[in-house]
């Protein structure tokens, strides 16, 4: 699926080699219980403490992963900090002990080195009866870069409890890892809606504006529409939030894009818009549909002599939708076409169609890239396959701007903004 699933899929696999290795290391047979006991307690315990820290580490992740580390680990205490050195969260006893550690830890997020201190070395006024018998300090590295570090203090003083806590970091640091993915996913993301949003044709909207001038004597009316379709196109393209929304909002998106092209083209263009019911709440990534058939506009039907059609159909396709866009305009050789996209980032040419190629597939998969269909004077018919469900995939509420009037449209219970 591309860099990230690939990254993705091999730190899975390392990440499973490690809960291996901890099941093999942590599960052997005890006096109260069987291995499979054990087993089961592991694998219960490390899912409880990973979720949480897929979203990085902050203080709220630690609490969370501390308490199931120090039960699946039977040590005295665990610890995490960040990569200043500041503690996050500490869950069990021995806390008099941090301020002992406390300089210990501050040089392992610092050097990046794991640090081990036994009990007799510290000062303790309870030492016949402190739970505290060692502490390991390991720094959990992301790329080179310590990020935090792992305090496991133990109540007994063994190589064992070392490699433990040497297992427990490298998932910690596994899960963190993940957390790097996703942030610099939904950042590429982003970047990609920047760079749709910046598709969207300045010579569209000139003309758009150009139109609507001209009707203002002649037709009043429907110039003061047109201006309503405008600038709710606009605000939703150009929307500050959301990976994802629903295809009832996309193709609302697409009618008034559609609209607006009418008028500029008259007779020229002609609209064909057929949906079916049962698939307008599929959810597809934030802007997938508009530069599509602004490429159909644009690329197939204005530069054919007397204009065409530009379809619009999506239909219940089993577990999927399918989304088709087609015009009747010049279409273009598709070996040629198949070599914009692939070099659109360098040309680009086709940026908006391979933007939107590119996305899909990182979305839902490689076996739901573009399907196109072209030749020279036969038109262009994309075609889309969108899961009905998929996980992760959800719509996101628009946040159109900060005054009340756009808090009020964004929360509209249809989904649809009204005219402004």
């Amino acid at each position: 699926m591309g860099q990230f699933l690939t990254e993705r899929a091999f730190v899975g696999v390392v990440a499973t080699l490690i809960v291996l290795g901890l099941f093999v290391f942590l599960c052997r047979p005890r006096k109260s219980g069987t291995v499979h006991d054990a087993v089961l307690d592991t694998v219960q315990r490390l899912s409880k403490a990973a979720p949480e820290l897929r979203n990085g580490l902050t203080e709220h992740a630690a609490d969370q992963a501390t308490t199931h580390l120090r039960e699946m680990l039977k040590c005295v205490a665990v610890g995490l900090s960040d990569r200043e050195g500041r503690l996050l969260s500490w869950d069990g006893s021995a806390n008099e002990h941090y301020a002992d550690l406390e300089e210990l830890i501050f040089e392992t997020v610092r050097e990046g080195h794991r640090a081990h201190v036994q009990h007799e070395n510290l000062q303790c006024r309870r030492r016949g009866s402190c739970p505290m018998r060692t502490a390991v300090i390991v720094p959990l590295l992301v790329d080179g870069q310590v990020e935090g570090a792992l305090v496991v203090v133990g109540g007994v003083d063994s190589k064992r409890m070392i490699r433990a806590a040497d297992e427990v970091a490298r998932f910690l640091t596994i899960q963190l890892e993940l957390a790097k993915l996703d942030e610099s996913k939904q950042q590429l993301a982003q970047a990609e809606l920047r760079a749709l949003r910046a598709q969207i044709s300045p010579h569209f909207i000139y003309n758009t504006l150009n139109t609507i001038s001209s009707l203002i004597r002649t037709d009043p009316e429907q110039s003061r529409e047109l201006l309503q379709d405008f600038a709710a196109f606009t605000r939703y393209s150009f929307r500050s939030n959301g990976m994802y929304a629903t295809l009832a909002d996309e193709l609302g998106n697409i009618d008034r894009y559609l609209t607006i092209e009418c008028a500029r083209y008259g007779d020229r263009l002609s609209v064909r818009l057929r949906i079916a019911p049962e698939v307008q709440g599929v959810v597809v990534p934030f802007l997938v549909l508009q530069p599509l058939v602004e490429n159909a506009v644009r690329h197939g039907i204005a530069k054919k002599p007397g204009g065409g059609t530009v379809s619009v159909f999506a239909h219940d396709n089993g577990h999927e939708a399918l989304i088709i866009v087609e015009d009747d305009g010049v279409g273009m050789d598709a070996d040629r076409l198949f070599e914009d996209l692939r070099d659109a980032h360098k040309s680009g040419s086709h940026v908006g169609v391979g933007n939107i190629n590119h996305r899909m597939r990182q979305t839902f998969g490689e076996e739901y890239a573009l399907m196109v269909e072209t030749a020279p004077g036969a038109g262009m018919k994309i075609t889309l396959r969108v899961p009905k469900y998929f996980p992760g995939v959800r719509p996101d509420l628009p946040n159109y701007g900060n005054d009340a009037d756009d808090r009020e449209e964004a929360e509209s219970p249809n989904g649809h903004l009204p005219p402004p």
